[in-house]
C-alpha cells in the first residue's frame, strides 16, 4: 500500500559562502553561537593586551615583545574576520557603511595606519581598544532582547528630547562663556600679573570644570570677588545638572503612557493593554 504523504523537501547543500555566513552571522546555530562566544573572548583578551602594552615598569619590559606579538595576532585575526563578513553578506557595501561594519573596521584599522606612518609593527595603537565596542553584540548572542528593547527606549527618549537638550546646552555654553570672561577680568583687576587666569579660554575652561562640580583645582580664583563668582557658579551647576535627566525621564514616561491604554478587559478585568490592541493580552477575549 503506497502512502500519499508528500516526501519531505530536500534542501540543497549550502555553498561555501552560505556556510561562512551561517557561522559568522547565525547566532541561532551551534556553530554560530560558538563563533560568537570565541569572538567575544578574543575581543576581551585583545583589550587586556592593549592595556598591558601601555604599562611601563621594569617587570613588564621583558614581556613587551610578546605583548606586541599577541596584539598583532588579534589584529590580523580581526582583519580576516572583517573581510570574511564582507565576503559572505549579500550587500557588502551596505555592511561596510553600517554601524556594525564601521565598528568592525576600526577594531583593526588604527594599527595598520600606524605602520603606514613609519612607526613600525612594534607600535600597537591604543585606539584599537575601541574594539571593545564590539562587545555590544552580547545582547544578540545571549538573546538578551529585553535589555536591547530597554536600550532602544532610552535612545528614542533621548532623540525625542533632543530639542530641549540642545537648548539646555546652549544656555550652559553661554553661561560658562560669560562666567569665564568675568573671572578673567575680575582676577586681572584684583591680582594683576599674579592672576592664574591668563586668557578668556582658560576662564571658560575653569567655568566648565566648576559648573560641573568637578573642581580640578589647577586654576582657582584667589580674590574675594572671584571666589564669590565661583560659589555662585557652583550653586548654579548643582541646580542645572539634573535638568537633562528630567527631560529624558519625562520622555520615557510619556512613551510608556502612550503605549498603554486604560481600558479594562470585560472578561478578566485586566488593564495595561496596548492602545491598538483588539484582544486582551491576558485571556484572549475581545476588547
Amino acid at each position: 500500500m503506497t502512502s500519499n504523504r508528500p516526501s519531505p523537501e530536500v534542501k540543497p547543500p549550502l555553498s561555501k559562502r552560505e556556510k561562512i555566513h551561517e557561522i559568522i552571522f547565525g547566532a541561532e546555530t551551534p556553530a554560530g553561537a560558538m563563533f560568537d562566544i570565541l569572538l567575544l573572548v578574543a575581543i576581551v583578551l585583545s583589550v587586556i593586551v592593549i592595556c598591558l602594552e601601555t604599562v611601563s615598569t621594569n617587570e613588564m619590559d621583558p614581556w613587551m615583545d610578546t605583548l606586541h606579538g599577541i596584539h598583532w595576532f588579534f589584529t590580523i585575526l580581526f582583519t580576516v574576520e572583517y573581510f570574511l563578513r564582507v565576503y559572505c553578506v549579500n550587500r557588502p557595501i551596505a555592511y561596510i557603511f553600517s554601524f556594525w561594519g564601521f565598528i568592525d573596521l576600526i577594531s583593526f584599522l588604527p594599527d595598520y595606519l600606524l605602520v603606514t606612518q613609519g612607526f613600525g609593527v612594534e607600535a600597537g595603537s591604543a585606539f584599537s581598544v575601541m574594539r571593545a565596542l564590539r562587545l555590544l553584540r552580547v545582547f544578540r548572542i545571549f538573546k538578551l532582547g529585553w535589555f536591547q528593547a530597554e536600550a532602544d527606549d532610552l535612545g528614542n527618549a533621548i532623540w525625542r528630547a533632543r530639542a530641549k537638550i540642545v537648548v539646555f546646552l546652549t544656555v550652559v555654553l553661554i553661561v560658562v562663556t560669560v562666567a569665564g570672561a568675568m573671572m578673567y577680568e575680575i582676577e586681572k583687576a584684583f591680582l594683576g600679573d599674579e592672576s592664574m587666569f591668563n586668557s578668556i579660554p582658560e576662564g571658560i575652561y575653569w567655568a566648565i570644570v566648576t559648573m560641573t562640580t568637578v573642581g580640578f583645582g589647577d586654576i582657582v580664583p584667589r580674590s574675594f570677588a572671584g571666589k564669590f563668582l565661583s560659589s555662585c557658579l557652583i550653586m548654579l551647576g548643582y541646580s542645572l545638572i539634573i535638568v537633562p535627566t528630567g527631560f529624558i525621564s519625562a520622555e520615557v514616561i510619556e512613551s510608556k503612557r502612550k503605549l498603554l491604554s486604560g481600558r479594562a478587559c470585560a472578561s478578566c478585568v485586566s488593564e495595561g493593554h496596548d492602545r491598538d490592541a483588539k484582544f486582551c493580552k491576558y485571556c484572549g477575549e475581545s476588547l
